[in-house]
Formats: structure tokens, sequence, C-alpha cells
């Protein structure tokens, strides 16, 4: 007989472990209703992996990979984030802790290559995408006719960045249906208000 895959559930020290707070304090949002658990027989508490996302996404806290992976409703979770594409990774590391502090309950994915984030576009279905175009493996052209022509990869909407030298690739973008295209250096706060324009709308900016 196959076996099944069992489960995943939470203690309270492991919530509070993955929240960053005291064991108490999990067990107070629980007795207080804030997060849904149930008792085992012997008395102790238990929560789902997507009660506790969720909960944790009502709190603005970002959900740890680990929780991501054990939800079975992921959908709310993508609707909230975005896969960095880019070979450099100083820029890349820079751009997801600016990220992170902008959007602290945002789920930040990273890829260096055009495989890589091929792959994780596949996996992850992001709501988002900052794609470089330079890119070592597939490069970024190709990756935004695949995510432009293709249905396995959810139909993120691209924020292109680039450093080449070339004046034509901004109106290339655009007869793909590229609507947000950014030239390197980059504007930090520029590119987070865009962002917070694909996941949240004009009106929560």
């Amino acid at each position: 007989m196959k076996d099944e895959k069992k489960a995943v559930l939470y203690s309270a020290l492991e919530v509070s472990k993955i929240c960053g707070v005291v064991n108490q304090t999990a067990i107070n949002w629980i007795r207080g209703n804030a997060l849904k658990a149930f008792k085992t027989p012997g008395g102790q508490f238990r929560v789902y992996p997507d009660d506790l996302a969720e909960f944790m996404l009502s709190r603005n806290l970002r959900v740890p990979e680990e929780v991501v992976a054990n939800c079975k409703n992921k959908d709310r979770l993508h609707s909230q984030s975005v896969l960095i594409v880019d070979d450099d990774e100083g820029l890349n590391a820079v751009i997801a802790k600016y990220l992170e502090k902008r959007f602290s309950a945002m789920q930040i994915y990273q890829a260096y290559d055009g495989f890589d984030a091929g792959v994780q576009l596949s996996e992850k279905h992001p709501k988002s995408v900052i794609l470089d175009l330079d890119l070592p493996e597939v490069n970024g052209f190709d990756l935004c006719r695949r995510i432009k022509e293709g249905e396995n990869f959810g139909k993120p909407e691209i924020i292109v960045v680039t450093a080449l030298d070339d004046n034509t690739i901004e109106a290339k973008m655009a007869e793909l249906g590229i609507k947000h295209f950014f030239r390197k250096p980059l504007m930090l706060p520029t590119l987070a208000d865009v962002l917070h324009e694909i996941l949240f709308g004009k009106e929560n900016n």
C-alpha cells in the first residue's frame, strides 16, 4: 500500500520559534483565539501550517519557506510574492534586503541564472518577477517570452531591470507586453513603489 505523506502540525513551542516570540506568547495567541489550533488527546496544542501562515500574514510577519512548503492552499501566500532574478549576487541581495524592510510579510525568492528562475517560476508561481535581462543559462529575453507565452509560470507581472546599453530594449519589452522597465543603477524606492502597485493596487500605496 502506498504510504501517505503525514500531515505537518506545529506545537506551540514550534510556533513561538517560527514567529520569534516566547512560548507563552504563542499559547496566549491560541487561548485568545487569535491563532487557530486544536488540542491533542494529551492536552497539547497543535496548529496547521495554513492556519499559522494566515495568522502570520494578518500580523504582517513573513512566512518562512518551510511553512509555505507545508501549506495546502498556497494562493494567499503567492499573492504577495516576488522572484528576484539577477546574476549579480550583491545586487540581488541588496534588492531582497530592501524589499524585506519595505514589505515584511512578502515572500521573496531569489535566482541567479535563467534556468533556476524557470524552475522557481514553475514551482512557486510568484505574483511578480524582478528580472535582469543579461543572464547566464537562459537569458532574460527568452525568459520574458516564455512567461508571456506559456501557462506553466502562473502569469506573473514582470519588472525588467537591465544595464545593457541598447536603446531598442525598452521598445522590445513593450512589444512583449511588459509595462515596467528600469535601467541600472536602480532607484530602489521607485522599484518598490511599482511592486507595491502590482501586489496591492494603487489605492493601498
